[in-house]
């Protein structure tokens, strides 16, 4: 009997689950020893952190919060990482969709009904057009997208920049640099008491739906799949790659957008700088997009466990008065350990009976060259 590796055909839905749960474990973990090492015991930490976001709603819906532009932009990049499109631009999305909804609702006369439509669908086309130039320059002229989303997030920031220390620049302006508030047309509803903006968080829930079934049940799906899949069999199969690419880019930006959109007009009411509409939750989207397994469903529970994470940050650096970067720290290992873990989802140590070695001939076989060479002998060959 022996060991052997063997790829597997299809991983079972308990192995991939049991997979994720064990690389979220080891993050927290070796974040435990982090806060040893700040002289806080782990349990001790996990234990203040979790009595202060789940003792009641309100501390809960901070998580919710949170959760709602990861799961926007998660969403968004599952779509494109399904057609191994590497958008790593949510943030710049995110951003361009805050200045869009910014620039409706204190530029823009409308009726009050009409303000926080207009706001969102500016903030969706805001994001996807942001979105639109990497898959124009990937299709069109085989350009990186890692690389040109990566340096869209810089430019979306530095107009933040300039807009709100100089042409959007507040009149009540004093020490920070942000616009004028927004009036109370433009102010996303919140639960009472909180800043939980839930018709943000149900346009998530409903996009990660309706991505769902594109990919399942529609032929622009089965093309996105197709060509993360294999692209050259896609070619083959005559997928127009510039139609698809660019759907799905305008899709997933128009995602970040609207995440934007909830940011200033639920959280801020006005546009800040680019540190504080933001956080990082673009970058931070790819992570929910890998612990969902490329999954739009699986982003909501990826998104709800990150949000978490964000939200403890805040326990974190006032309660156990340690740096809020432990965040990142948390993620960033999540992320190390899922990658880690990928050959245990890829493949599996199977059981097997020790006998002939694989290289060796079947008996026949060799019988039948064996008699080949013995008539060659005797005729002198």
């Amino acid at each position: 009997m022996k060991w052997q590796v063997e790829k597997r055909a299809s991983a079972p839905w308990y192995v991939v689950t049991s997979v994720l749960l064990l690389a979220v474990v080891a993050a927290l973990v070796v974040t435990g020893f982090i806060f040893w090492a700040y002289g806080t015991p782990p349990w001790q930490a996990y234990s203040l952190i979790f009595d202060a976001l789940f003792t009641d709603f309100r501390s809960f819906s901070e998580v919710l919060r949170r959760m709602i532009p990861l799961l926007l932009c998660g969403v968004g990049l599952v779509l494109a990482f399904r057609a191994k499109f590497w958008n790593i631009g949510a943030e710049g999305q995110l951003l361009a969709g805050a200045v869009a909804a910014s620039g409706v609702a204190l530029f823009v006369p409308l009726p009050a009904l009409l303000v926080i439509p207009a706001m969102f669908v500016a903030g969706f086309l805001a994001g996807a057009l942001w979105g639109l130039l990497p898959a124009l320059l990937k299709v069109q002229l085989g350009v990186n997208e890692i690389i040109t989303t990566l340096m869209m997030n810089y430019i979306a920031f530095y107009i933040v920049q300039w807009l709100i220390n100089g042409p959007w620049k507040g009149q009540s302006m004093r020490g920070f640099a942000y616009t004028d508030r927004f009036d109370s047309a433009a102010r996303l509803p919140t639960i009472v008491g909180t800043r939980f903006h839930y018709p943000t968080l149900i346009l998530g829930v409903l996009l990660a739906i309706l991505v769902t079934l594109l990919l399942a049940r529609s032929k622009l799906g089965f093309e996105i799949r197709m060509m993360g899949a294999s692209p050259s069999a896609a070619r083959y199969a005559g997928v127009n790659f510039l139609r698809t690419t660019t759907f799905l880019m305008l899709i997933g930006g128009g995602a970040a957008g609207i995440a934007g959109v909830g940011e200033v007009a639920g959280i801020h009411g006005r546009l800040v700088g680019p540190y504080d509409v933001a956080l990082g939750y673009g970058y931070t989207a790819i992570i929910v997009a890998l612990l969902a397994r490329r999954n739009p469903l699986g982003a909501i529970v990826s998104a709800l466990f990150l949000g978490f994470v964000f939200a403890a940050g805040d326990i974190i650096k006032v309660t156990l008065r340690l740096p809020f970067q432990i965040t990142d720290v948390i993620s960033g290992l999540v992320l190390f350990f899922l990658i880690c873990s990928e050959p245990l989802i890829q493949y599996r140590l199977k059981w097997v009976r020790g006998g002939s070695s694989t290289n060796e001939l079947p008996s026949n076989v060799t019988t039948a060259v064996s008699s080949n060479v013995n008539t060659g002998s005797k005729h002198g060959t």
